[in-house]
């Protein structure tokens, strides 16, 4: 295993991109596309189980998708499902348009992700934290010479203290 490249997609050394059968991962969004909510935890775990470990790649059905990119279950080289790994902690959703012969273990470890509210059945995703700058607050809101406050003080006519009349 070299690369993960999103939640669902990794990169293999003698086989090329191999895409885990069975489950949809969010989106990890390219370029200026927003990653989708989940899709950072989702790659990040997918890392945290694969990167630089053997992995055994297990064909059902089709061997490549209309990508191009190898179709398989992912085992570790000490006998962990990936694929269902993904889907039980609410990473996946299930995504088959063929019969598979692990359907029913995926179905499982999905309904188990919902009934515990794991991951997007109920999870908040990981918000980053962004630093924004102003160069200077919009004119309306500047303080007068003088002033403490930031917000524009407001003087009834006719009442020099701005205060309400009894």
């Amino acid at each position: 295993m070299t690369a993960v490249l999103d939640g669902d997609t990794v990169q293999v050394a003698r086989a090329g991109r191999v895409r885990l059968l069975g489950i949809d991962a969010p989106e990890v969004g390219r370029g200026f596309d927003t990653p989708a909510p989940f899709a950072r935890e989702a790659k990040d775990r997918l890392t945290s189980l694969l990167l630089r470990r053997w992995i055994r790649l297990e064909p059902d059905g089709p061997h490549e998708d209309s990508y191009n990119r190898h179709l398989a279950y992912v085992v570790t080289e000490d006998g962990r499902f990936v694929n269902a790994i993904m889907l039980r902690e609410g990473l996946a959703r299930v995504s088959a348009r063929l019969p598979l012969s692990r359907l029913p273990e995926l179905q499982r470890a999905e309904a188990e992700a919902q009934t515990f509210r794991r991951g997007i059945w109920g999870g908040t995703p990981q918000i980053p934290a962004q630093t924004y700058t102003l160069a200077s607050p919009p004119k309306s809101t500047r303080a007068k010479k003088g002033e403490t406050t930031n917000a524009p003080r407001r003087r009834k006519k006719g009442n020099p203290d701005g205060g309400l009349r009894q």
